[in-house]
């Protein structure tokens, strides 16, 4: 996931930066993130004060205004903005002390509002529209035609009193969507077993987690403890206990939130001229309109059908192994009966291969990968101020030009964010800014013993790490103001995934925390296997997600009950039932992020696999190939749109063959 704001308008997309423009050698980001609550505050004046100063330039040149000055004046407040956000964004969800979260919840409210603000000003619009942009360079004209259309979308062509309101909702949205946000990193839920409940989890998972002075083990409803449990927990009792925990956290208080969110967006689209929120949103992407997006989760949940059917009844068999009157399957069940079949008929034990993925093996054997393939290198910084104890940042060199720098935040703690995603910290801008960015996760933490990680957890960490390298790529644009057509954002992280699953890569690094000996090629090939198990329940469960946040946005929210939605979309697109007393969307971090696009994720997907066909040809390491890649899709990120970068790489426009390959397959 990359975790970067949503506003009403191209100079309002926030997320973080820096105090000025520094030198190439200076990361202000991280230190900035390691002061106090005081600092940060001030910080935050100095970047609105100098976004407002930039704007004033731009209004003062005189007729007609020399276009790349007026570009520059432009761009200067959109960084400055940007900056802003973005730290804000990341200190509210890792930041350890509650004074820094409020006082960086407060930056990013002030700068969306004079984000917002900008977006509405005419006199800047018409500054822009009338500049002379005959003779400049194609990256330029793109700029400054999405700079336009997205001051158009904002409502900056609307009366005085149209304007004010839009400046209204958008303020109220900024601090809904902060709401819902903070009570999921503060709504964590608790859970308790009696130590018998803990039989089938690794050995290691159960001496980190000792029962108390009660007898009774008690588990936080984080990833790095939920995944495991409901995989190997041999008591379908206590998955269920568990399943219930985890899909209450941050209810009830974001119900109502929610609710307010969906109202404030459908007010905001009617009011600029839409009919619903999920077409406001989706006009500037890839896909066009809401009509699209919803046709394109039919069109996925059509292909995936009969692979839905025939993994249910191949695990519906499994299950009635342990019960042979068994006509369905409760959702706490499938992930534990999914790993049984993949021990009985596909011989593969998931837990087997969890020695050979030791964290810190992992994380250099990544590291190895994107070295060798796109010729850059990583040295840690010792001396990087950084927010917490545990988070390492290391500088990424090409040759002896210094990119940008990395931090990794990898492990479960109080009131940190609880998901997986890259967080922009400082955006890089050619010849004034270098490029910060955050890899947040939560992973098995090192300093509780053997920090051993699931499949998943190596595929999530390829995946974030995707972004990472799509961030630090494109981080020296011309100019800090470009959009991301979002619909496509998750692509190059989901083709990083395949990195996990091939023999000759994962050979790279995966070798066994305690003997050194490297993964074997039979134990890789059944690891492969398994992954296809349940591949289509899987695809119609991301359906249901994308289907439940396109939903909540395509009509009027008056009507709309979250739960009752929810309970839809479950039983609709998948086929396991609704368990009542659930609320898995209070928790849908998605829903303040993403709003109504989750179907980025399957849109990001079909693209994917068509750009790994071209990687496929001659090996996941063809560093030539990994080159080509790099200049024609990473490196431009969002100064064209996505399709031209695609059909560069590919030398054709991308198509649906490779995705439904992918999909059918089963070995």
């Amino acid at each position: 996931m990359m975790k970067r704001l949503f506003a009403a308008s191209l100079v309002a997309v926030l997320t973080s930066a820096s105090f000025a423009q520094t030198g190439s050698h200076s990361f202000p980001g991280g230190a900035l993130m390691a002061g106090n609550a005081d600092q940060f505050t001030a910080y935050c004046k100095t970047e609105l004060d100098a976004a407002n100063a930039s704007i004033a330039k731009l209004k003062a040149m005189p007729k007609p205004r020399n276009t790349m000055a007026a570009l520059k004046a432009l761009d200067d407040a959109n960084l400055a903005l940007t900056n802003a956000g973005y730290r804000s964004g990341l200190a509210e969800e890792v930041e350890p002390d509650e004074a820094f979260r409020n006082a960086a919840g407060k930056c990013e409210q002030d700068a969306s509002n004079l984000g917002t603000k900008i977006s509405l000003d005419r006199e800047v619009y018409d500054a822009i529209a009338g500049l002379d942009i005959s003779k400049v360079d194609p990256a330029t004209k793109y700029l400054v035609k999405q700079t336009l259309s997205e001051f158009r979308r904002s409502g900056v062509d609307r009366d005085d009193a149209t304007r004010a309101k839009v400046q209204q909702l958008n303020d109220e949205l900024t601090k809904i969507g902060q709401d819902f946000d903070r009570n999921i990193s503060s709504g964590m839920r608790k859970a308790t077993f009696t130590p018998e409940e803990l039989d089938g989890l690794p050995a290691d998972f159960i001496k980190a987690h000792p029962a108390g002075p009660n007898g009774k083990v008690t588990l936080e409803t984080t990833y790095p403890n939920y995944g495991p449990f409901m995989k190997y927990a041999k008591s379908s009792e206590a998955r269920h206990r568990f399943y219930i925990a985890y899909n209450q956290r941050a209810y009830p208080e974001n119900i109502a939130v929610l609710k307010s969110l969906l109202d404030k967006r459908f007010e905001l689209a009617t009011l600029l001229g839409y009919k619903n929120w999920a077409d406001y949103v989706t006009e500037n992407k890839m896909i066009g309109s809401g009509k699209n997006a919803a046709d394109f989760i039919q069109k996925i949940t059509d292909a995936s059908g009969a692979r839905m059917k025939s993994d249910y009844a191949e695990l519906l068999e499994v299950v009635r192994q342990d019960n042979p009157s068994a006509t369905s399957i409760n959702p706490w069940d499938s992930s534990y009966y999914s790993e049984k079949l993949r021990n009985t008929k596909y011989q593969f034990d998931s837990q087997s291969v969890r020695p050979y993925f030791e964290y810190a093996r992992v994380k250099d054997g990544l590291f190895g990968i994107v070295s060798k393939m796109y010729g850059i290198q990583f040295k840690k910084a010792t001396d990087a101020k950084v927010w917490h104890p545990s988070v390492e940042a290391y500088d990424v060199w090409d040759g002896q030009k210094l990119l940008g720098r990395i931090y990794l935040d990898m492990f479960p703690r109080a009131n940190k964010y609880s998901h997986a995603a890259n967080f922009f910290v400082t955006q890089g801008r050619a010849g004034t800014e270098l490029q910060e960015t955050a890899l947040v996760c939560n992973f098995p933490d090192p300093a509780q013993g053997p920090a051993l990680m699931e499949q998943r957890d190596v595929n999530t960490f390829f995946h974030e790490f995707g972004h990472t390298i799509h961030s630090l790529f494109s981080g020296q644009p011309k100019y800090a103001s470009y959009n991301y057509q979002w619909d496509f954002i998750e692509a190059p992280s989901q083709m990083f995934e395949e990195w996990t699953e091939n023999p000759t890569t994962l050979q790279l690094f995966a070798k066994h925390y305690q003997t050194g000996e490297v993964i074997p090629t039979d134990l890789v090939k059944k690891l492969k296997r398994s992954l296809q198990v349940g591949k289509g329940l899987g695809v119609r469960g991301q359906m249901s997600l994308a289907a439940l946040s396109l939903d909540l946005h395509d009509r009027d929210p008056k009507d709309v009950d979250s739960d009752q939605m929810t309970k839809y979309v479950t039983e609709k697109y998948t086929p396991y039932p609704y368990v009542d007393g659930t609320h898995f969307q209070t928790a849908f971090t998605h829903l303040n992020g993403y709003s109504a696009i989750y179907y980025t994720y399957m849109w990001s997907l079909v693209i994917a696999k068509d750009l790994l066909t071209e990687f496929q040809k001659d090996g996941l390491m063809n560093p030539a190939v990994a080159m080509k890649y790099r200049r024609d899709v990473l490196e431009p990120g969002p100064s064209a749109p996505a399709g031209e970068l695609i059909a560069r790489f590919l030398g054709r426009p991308y198509n649906f063959k490779a995705y439904e390959t992918w999909l059918n397959q089963t070995e």
